[in-house]
């Protein structure tokens, strides 16, 4: 183990984030991380796992670890099966690198999580991430089909297949998707894709908060309807500014299909929409997407002197409509700058609260309880380490924790991997 050893530069990272230490390792096949593991486990020491680092303020109350487990070489396509719409891909693969890749072949994984020059397929399986397009798509958990990981005595096991009609036995991939490394490390990740668009653009209604209901109709209409939106973002004032440069509430629908399809879906748009509503048609997709994605602080960008905390929100769809006033109300009263956007028809919200400490810990706690009074949840996706340790990061303990704990307390009994990372400690 001593011959992957290499003492990082991380030490303000460490400070400052948690979940990470400068000793790290990296491997660079799956037989060296098994071979890491076993031994840790055998001496009793502690891994943190990382891949891009783009989630070191994700969860997580340990104040350090022995070693870190990096990932970051563990890169490359291994198998790209056009024909059957599969890849096979290396954990720690860039969701940009591996979106360039299967561009070439008019394919894409369906998946928009924020900062994909960054995030790697790990990362974002292991966290169980998405973005706004979410809503047609689904998350990470709808697109893996098969895994190989390493067990913390370093045992390696295979999940699901090769092929997407693959249905015997139970589907163990969903045990390790969305866990925070917390029972194994992902080695490699088979995923299922879908052809690349033909033709895609975003309406934007921009509308003033005493507009909010009509816009609430409007949806309901789009959803019995026979439009099928790629997303449907509800965009608070404060984040319009940095978006539109317009200081009103704005409904991202994406749009993708072929051209005469998207044609007739703005169409029927413009011709239901709210009379109150500013309607906009923007062709250049990626740019937007690529902006907005940016927008959210994350662990590799977030060293400004003004503290930024990120939530991650669940919610009843139509709960996202007062969910955001509050924030706004908040923006006007609780010292702080609040930018967040909410999926309406998925009831997911990113909520991005910037300002002193003490203001961002307070307002924090506030909004995850007022998202648990309005039937839903909320947790801390980024925060400096100390700021954590003030909070309940994953909100409310649920009924099936004593179910998760079990499950970790099986496969990894002396907590070798990412100790106290995950729900109530786990």
């Amino acid at each position: 183990m001593d011959e992957l050893l290499i003492e990082g530069p991380l030490t303000e990272l460490a400070n400052r984030f948690g979940n990470i230490t400068p000793h790290i390792l990296y491997p660079e096949t799956e037989d060296e991380v098994a071979m890491i593991l076993k031994e840790a486990n055998k001496a009793g020491k502690k891994l943190a796992i990382v891949s891009g680092g783009t989630k070191l303020g994700y969860g997580g109350i340990k104040p350090d670890y022995d070693f870190t487990l990096s990932l970051k070489k563990l890169t490359g396509i291994v198998e790209h099966t056009a024909g059957d719409m599969t890849v096979t891909v290396k954990p720690g693969t860039t969701m940009q690198n591996l979106q360039q890749f299967l561009k070439q072949h008019n394919q894409m994984v369906p998946l928009d999580p924020a900062h994909s020059s960054a995030s790697t397929i790990g990362g974002v399986v292991s966290a169980n991430e998405s973005g706004p397009k979410r809503l047609k798509y689904g998350a990470a958990r709808d697109h893996v089909i098969g895994m190989r990981i390493v067990y913390p005595d370093g045992k390696i096991i295979r999940t699901g297949g090769k092929v997407v009609k693959n249905v015997a036995g139970y589907d163990m991939n969903k045990l390790f998707i969305g866990a925070m490394g917390t029972l194994g490390v992902i080695t490699e990740i088979t995923l299922k894709l879908r052809p690349l668009p033909k033709h895609s653009s975003i309406v934007t209604l921009s509308v003033q908060e005493d507009a909010l209901n009509d816009l609430k109709s409007f949806i309901i209409q789009i959803q019995d309807s026979t439009i099928e939106p790629v997303s449907l973002e509800l965009i608070n004032p404060t984040l319009s500014k940095n978006l539109f440069h317009k200081d009103e509430y704005h409904l991202i629908i994406a749009l993708e299909d072929v051209k005469k399809a998207v044609l007739f879906q703005e169409a029927w748009i413009n011709e239901n929409k709210p009379t109150e509503a500013m309607m906009n048609v923007l062709e250049q997709t990626e740019d937007f997407w690529t902006l907005f994605n940016e927008l959210t602080p994350n662990s590799q960008n977030d060293f400004h002197d003004t503290t930024s905390g990120v939530m991650k929100v669940g919610t009843p769809n139509m709960e996202v409509f007062p969910l955001l006033q509050e924030c706004d109300r908040l923006n006007l009263e609780g010292n702080v700058q609040i930018l967040a956007h909410a999926g309406v028809g998925h009831g997911l919200s990113t909520i991005i609260v910037s300002g002193l400490p003490e203001n961002v810990v307070q307002w924090i706690s506030y909004i995850q309880a007022f998202s648990e009074e309005h039937g839903g949840y909320g947790i801390v996706k980024h925060l400096p380490f100390e700021l954590r340790k003030q909070l309940k990061v994953w909100g409310q303990q649920k009924g099936s924790f004593s179910l998760m704990k079990g499950i970790k307390q099986k496969l990894d009994p002396k907590n070798t991997l990412n100790e106290q990372r995950f729900i109530g400690g786990i």
